[in-house]
């Protein structure tokens, strides 16, 4: 059996926020988890300007991700959260003294993670919600005040600026759970024609695009964007204003990214549970390159290579290296120990199962030798999916008998745009049928016997543990719900304005939806539990408050029911503290395994 402790205590390098890569292409830096803290890490590309190994970046308290050179290679910028609350504070580290300084000391406001350098390294663009809503702000190394440059009125997500200095691509939420990008002039004299915002749109109507790229001469900006069913790579002529495609496929593509040449474009390629990195140079049919059958992220090139993360259900994240000129592919690091490189996985299968209307349900299936005992695994988003990751809960679950079934439910990516929307306005409702669907599927294929199942999930999938439980209660016997919000409208109104408005989006106004609000909360309707329950929270969650969970704990007791509340106070949404992480998993499994 794979000890959970023993796999929870494997590090990975962050796959979540982006690395970097020196602009002389000779150095990575990167968030790792090694230590058991989110810190930055330096190393060498190549290993002829010396040690390899790893090197700590910064030793300032607090956990640090996207870290971002500045154009001369001086200085590192990077997001630092101090309580797991993501109210990001703004670093800079001077990679010659190795002094760091926090340029928003004390605030009472958050940023976003994802920054951007002036081309002439003097200032940083970042998104705050200073002013209630994550839009662009300037702040100054020099000191300077900083200020708000642009709100459209959306929850910014990334910004980019453009080599050339006279371009800021913003991307912000849209409808739905679609986004948009913003193309803002800056640096331009008062006098003369006067340029405008741009944002993208198609035919004259607003394009669904996300994550911007420019091109190193700035004519160009690459994204992300819906071309019928499903995301391709676009292209936006700054000069014509016009847009093109340079792929069209089935299956999402997203991240891209371009040699430091412009000539070639790179980008994931994604289908069901794998992905590959796609290239294109100019008119070339379009190559594919992988490290394995698993998940790859964020590409990013040197004059020669291509540096990307990968991790499948047998390794956890690492960075890797891709030559163009010979193929031949490099591990940069190394996260799984010595002891794990011939354990046993188990690996899953790509299923599909029928939910309660007949639709087919996309999951993956860890199949157990000889089990009797199964749980739904059900991850968050909802606009995300389980693919072939590595996951230390499914894999040591499976290893000791019990057989995992983690569905793709309706409203998950990955699976086209109609399937993606297919839980708007109805969330808790068809996406909980897929998922209790999956006890069927599981008893039907002998493989797990019935009153013998249980369910987990985090974040949105805490919040359908908890629909699970209230409105499928005679399939389950035994919950826990991992970071949930269980009231829509107490969650709402504790959460941070940029997340009010992806409910809003999503679930209509609270006011004029009421009831849809009320039916689709699992709170108002805890009298139907009859399994026990365990509700596991981050006491500085601006996601998920676990004031929601402590209202739900005291009813749930009220009505007499088996409850179990943990509030971790010094974490937030994503536990960061290994300590509390190990805790917090190993008192999830062992609450399942005494229940059934």
């Amino acid at each position: 059996m794979l000890t959970l402790s023993q796999l929870l205590r494997v590090p990975h390098v962050d796959s979540t926020l982006r690395f970097d890569i020196s602009p002389d292409g000779q150095r990575l830096v990167f968030a790792w988890n090694k230590t058991g803290r989110w810190e930055l890490y330096e190393m060498p590309l190549d290993k002829k300007n010396g040690s390899d190994s790893p090197q700590l970046v910064s030793q300032k308290q607090g956990s640090k991700f996207s870290p971002i050179h500045s154009p001369d290679g001086t200085m590192l910028a990077y997001a630092l959260d101090l309580d797991g609350s993501e109210s990001y504070h703004i670093i800079v580290h001077d990679l010659s003294t190795h002094i760091s300084r926090d340029l928003t000391p004390q605030i009472a406001y958050a940023h976003q993670p994802n920054i951007t350098w002036s081309p002439d390294g003097k200032v940083l663009a970042v998104l705050s919600d200073k002013h209630g809503q994550f839009a662009l702000h300037l702040i100054h190394l020099d000191g300077t005040p900083g200020r708000m440059i642009k709100n459209v009125f959306h929850p910014c997500w990334d910004a980019k600026w453009s080599p050339d200095g006279q371009w800021i691509a913003i991307e912000a939420e849209s409808t739905a759970s679609d986004r948009s990008i913003y193309v803002m002039p800056v640096n331009r004299p008062r006098k003369g024609v006067k340029v405008n915002t741009v944002q993208l749109k198609v035919n004259g109507q607003l394009l669904n695009a996300q994550q911007p790229a420019w091109s190193p001469d700035s004519k160009f900006l690459a994204f992300s964007g819906e071309n019928g069913e499903w995301h391709d790579i676009g292209l936006f002529n700054v000069e014509s204003k016009e847009i093109t495609w340079v792929n069209e496929s089935t299956g999402d593509d997203t991240q891209p990214a371009w040699s430091r040449s412009g000539e070639i474009i790179g980008w994931v390629h994604s289908e069901g549970a794998k992905t590959s990195l796609q290239l294109k140079e100019g008119s070339d049919v379009i190559r594919e390159k992988k490290i394995g059958d698993g998940v790859h992220y964020f590409p990013q090139f040197t004059d020669d290579s291509v540096v990307i993360l990968y991790e499948d259900t047998s390794h956890p994240c690492d960075l890797w290296k891709i030559n163009l000129k010979d193929n031949s592919i490099r591990q940069l690091t190394n996260s799984l120990p010595d002891d794990l490189r011939d354990a046993g996985f188990i690996q899953p299968e790509e299923v599909w199962y029928t939910s309660k209307d007949g639709t087919q349900v996309p999951a993956l299936l860890y199949r157990a030798k000889d089990s009797t005992r199964g749980i739904i695994d059900i991850h968050g988003g909802p606009n995300w999916l389980y693919q072939f990751l590595w996951s230390p809960m499914m894999s040591h679950l499976a290893s000791r008998g019990w057989t995992v079934l983690a569905p793709n439910y309706r409203g998950s990516t990955g699976y086209g745009k109609k399937w993606q929307n297919a839980s708007r306005y109805d969330m808790g409702g068809v996406d909980t049928d897929d998922c209790a669907a999956g006890v069927n599927y599981l008893i039907e294929n002998n493989l797990a016997d019935k009153n013998k199942i249980a369910v987990t999930g985090r974040s949105h999938g805490g919040f359908l543990t908890m629909s699970c439980m209230t409105r499928y209660p005679e399939l389950f016997a035994v919950g826990s719900a991992v970071v949930p919000f269980l009231n829509w409208i107490k969650s709402h109104k504790d959460s941070r304005e940029d997340l009010q408005h992806w409910n809003i989006e999503n679930m209509g106004d609270p006011e004029d939806n009421h009831d849809r609000w009320v039916e689709l909360s699992p709170y108002f309707f805890l009298d139907k539990v009859n399994a026990p329950v365990q509700m596991i929270c981050g006491g500085n969650d601006p996601r998920c408050p676990a004031s929601d969970s402590i209202d739900a704990r005291d009813k749930l007791v009220e009505l007499g029911k088996e409850v179990e509340l943990l509030i971790y106070k010094d974490e937030g949404h994503a536990f960061l503290d290994i300590e509390n992480v190990i805790d917090s998993e190993e008192k999830c499994v062992e609450f399942i395994v005494k229940n059934i």
